[in-house]
Parts: C-alpha cells; structure tokens; sequence
C-alpha cells in the first residue's frame, strides 16, 4: 500500500481524507475524543504539506438522510481545537455547501464535510448507487488517503469505491493500525493472550476459531462468558446467553483441548437482582449462579487470575470489557484487567486494546492511552483482520485508480 510520502508535491492539490470521527455524543458534546485525535496527525501532515484538506467521515447510524443529532458541527469544533487553525464545517457533503468550502480553501486549510451517512449511497447495497455517490466525492478532490480504520471493513462508497477513482493512499493511522495487526497474526512474541468480553459470543464466534490457531491463552469474560459456563454444563441464571451458540462454543472448547490452547474463564461473578447499578448484588462461584441472578461482572479471584495468566505474557489482544463497567458496582473487572495489561506493558510486553468499548472503558475508568501499546480506533475491523476476512478498505489501497 502506498503511503502520504509516495504521493509526491500536494502542494495545492485537493486531498480527500476518509476519517474515522464517529464519536459518542451526550448531546452535542462528546465524551470521548479519541478517534478525533487518533486522526489529526495526518490531517496535520497533509495540511502542512500545503494540501486542501477535505475530511470526510461518518457519525452514527442516520438512515440515509440529515438528523440534527447525527451532524458532525461538534466534531469540527474539537478538530480545530485540536488542529490549532480553524476547520470549515460544510452543511452538506458534496452539496453546494462542500462545493464552496472546497472551492474557497486555499494551500493547508482544513474542510470537514456534513456526516457521509445522511447520504443513501454511502451504505448502499448496490455497486451503482455506491459508485455515482463516490463520483461526487471524488469530484471534490485530486487525491484520496484512506485513514479511518474503523471502517476497512466495510465496502462503502468513501472508503472502496473512490479509492477506485482516485491516485490514492494509506494514512498514519490505518498503516499503524495494520502494522500492530500483523505483529498479532505474523509470528506474534509468545507467550500470546486475547482476552475476549462484551455481550455476545456471536459476535466473536469466527475470531475465536482462528485464534485457536495463533495464541497460546484465550480468557473470556463478560456478557459473552455465560455462553461458555452453559457449556460446561453450568447454570447461569438469568444471565446474558446465547442458548443457540452452546453447541457452537462447546465444539470451540474441545478444538482449544486438542490444540493445547488454555481456556481460562471466571472462576466468580458479581451476581445481581437485576440490570441496575442499585440493584442487589453480591459475588459467587461462577459454577454456581443462583437462578435469579444476573452476573454483571467478574469477581474478585477472577481478576487476580487473569491477572496471573497475563503477567508473563509478551503480547496481549483485549476486545470487549469484562462486565457492565458503565454502572459503577460492575467495573472492578474492567479496571483490573486494564491494570493487568499496563503491567505487561511496562514490562516490555506489546499490548493492543481492540477499540470501540473496551477503548471507551479504558479512557472511562482514569487510564491513558500511553499506558498500553496500542489502542485501535476500531473494534469490528481489528476482529475481522484477525478472523482472516478480507478488508475491502485495504484490499483496494493495492489497486490502481480507474480498475
């Protein structure tokens, strides 16, 4: 893949940069900068370069048209204060609004285009409505630099299709991103652990499979343990399960036996009346979850476990945290595990946080990002590198424009 520095003099050129500024919102203000600032070293260097800056991205989950909610107006503020200079906000994305911000940009100012995905051809299903969307993105630029990772995953119009139109190449981000990613797939430093949480096990399915190929300790936690407990043969109570996949997760437990991989699951959960930071709750044996009881975290010997299984360890993956860490009673076992992995770190062990929650709990809970190795602005597209899927946002950073 082609980076920043092969494309030559941009030097008055117009650069559309793909970024990835989908953020949470209370509102208008946002409670986690990271993927903002995770983008602004290349937005910076292009800028600084002399090139028009056209950055372009999306922010939730509008249905293909503008929702108040969903504009990037807040976005553009924290930009140019991050940025130090002013960032022209354009209320539409390739509307007359772009076409003047655009036009009127001279040599390293910035424009942030309105949210990609108040567009229906963003996300459209169909090469052709992706491509005549694509077109009139590209239209506003000489150039493209992919550099929202969060989104390699996805074959949509500004991250496959105009990088198809345009002389095109890979941001800062996306070649760090890719870089950690392959030091965790090609011959990663041994002993290697990936620690897996979040709610479903579904959603995990694939990259577990492939990861009993490559590392040497799978730990689970989270809503997605219940699942693995089932399997076992445990009661849950009424605890988050997938009663669907304990098939599933029981033949994934007779591959990990076979290879020699160690499955390492809680041996206490903090068990709760209900859903509710207020609500009842108390530690118990993880096989022994009363039937009116909902686990919300793990326990206190399971953090020191994990804890234990960890500290030797010379690479270490995490996606997912280990319990409702939201709710102040059940984040003990995201904050221990998070302690865990800054001792590995400091001992000179590669740490990588694989974005989306377990990113936001880090950040949540007081730690920084300069405690861990690497934190990934992107939780779906780390996993599916990992599960050995084909990224169409990188795939096609290896074609030339016009194929």
């Amino acid at each position: 893949m082609k980076t920043i520095a092969d494309l030559g003099d941009l030097r008055g050129k117009r650069v559309l940069v793909r970024s990835d500024l989908n953020v949470p919102l209370d509102g208008t203000t946002i409670t986690d900068d990271g993927r903002i600032r995770a983008s602004v070293p290349t937005i910076k260097t292009l800028s600084e370069a002399g090139a028009r800056v056209v950055v372009c991205a999306h922010l939730g989950r509008p249905k293909g048209a503008p929702e108040a909610r969903y504009s990037l107006a807040p976005v553009a503020a924290r930009l140019s204060e991050l940025l130090g200079r002013p960032v022209a906000f354009a209320e539409d994305t390739v509307g007359s609004s772009a076409q003047a911000a655009v036009s009127g940009a001279a040599d390293g100012d910035v424009v942030l285009l309105e949210n990609l995905r108040f567009n229906v051809g963003e996300t459209a299903k169909t090469d052709g409505d992706r491509a005549q969307f694509a077109g009139q993105l590209a239209a506003l630029a000489d150039v493209f630099v992919s550099d929202g990772f969060g989104v390699v995953h996805r074959k949509q119009a500004s991250v496959y299709d105009v990088a198809r139109l345009l002389p095109h190449a890979t941001g800062a981000l996306v070649a760090a991103e890719v870089g950690v990613l392959r030091r965790l797939t090609l011959e990663p430093a041994r002993p290697y652990a990936v620690v897996l949480g979040g709610a479903k096990v579904s959603d995990k399915l694939g990259v577990i499979g492939n990861l009993l190929r490559t590392a040497d300790r799978l730990l689970i936690g989270g809503g997605m343990v219940f699942t693995f407990l089932k399997a076992q043969g445990h009661e849950v109570g009424s605890s988050l399960l997938e009663e669907d996949q304990v098939e599933a997760v029981k033949g994934y437990l007779a591959d990990a036996e076979q290879r020699g991989v160690e499955i390492v699951l809680p041996v206490d959960v903090v068990a709760a009346a209900a859903f509710s930071a207020d609500a009842d709750h108390r530690i118990v044996d993880a096989d022994s979850i009363p039937a009116d009881r909902m686990g919300l975290d793990i326990g206190p010997e399971s953090s020191k476990l994990f804890a234990e299984r960890l500290a030797d360890c010379r690479t270490v993956f995490w996606n997912g945290p280990m319990g409702a860490f939201e709710m102040a009673p059940y984040a003990a076992g995201t904050k221990a595990l998070a302690d865990a992995l800054v001792a590995v770190t400091a001992a000179g062990g590669l740490t990588v946080i694989g974005g989306g929650d377990s990113a936001a709990a880090v950040r949540q809970l007081g730690f920084t990002d300069a405690q861990f190795g690497h934190i990934s602005t992107g939780g779906g597209a780390s996993l599916e590198y990992l599960e050995g899927k084909e990224l169409p946002g990188l795939t096609v950073l290896d074609e030339e424009e016009g194929h």
